[in-house]
């Protein structure tokens, strides 16, 4: 009985703020603020209100909440550990990748000889015995 007397109290003040939002000219407004200041009769008379109450002050319903918190939670670290690489199967599945080659072969080239990159670093150690490295 409580609920609902609030419930109308929270409703009459809510029209009432509509209507002097109304008698400003702004008629969009208004209809906004009467249609939020509506929700708590509604609520009350469909017994929303009366469950949530309820359920708020009840510690099976609060241990619920825990335990769907702790399934959310482990549902996303379930999740990151697979993205991470953690699960058998993702890893299994990155190594063949990371041995393949990085670029294919070029056609109608041949390819150039082995002894090219050791002039390359040939270049470098000159340039670092020069400067006394």
């Amino acid at each position: 009985m409580l609920i609902g007397t609030f419930c109308t109290l929270l409703t009459a003040a809510g029209l009432g703020v509509a209507f002097l939002v109304a008698k400003r000219r702004r008629y969009a407004t208004a209809l906004r603020v009467a249609a939020f200041s509506l929700l708590p009769v509604g609520l009350a008379m469909t017994g929303v209100v009366r469950f949530v109450l309820n359920m708020t002050f009840n510690p099976v319903a609060w241990a619920g909440l825990g335990v769907i918190g702790l399934a959310v939670l482990i549902f996303f670290v379930a999740g990151f550990a697979d993205r991470r690489g953690a699960g058998g199967a993702g890893q299994a599945a990155a190594e063949p990748a990371a041995q393949a080659p990085a670029l294919p072969a070029k056609r109608g080239r041949a390819a150039a000889p082995a002894a090219a990159p050791a002039d390359d670093f040939s270049d470098i150690e000159a340039i670092l015995k020069k400067h006394g490295i």
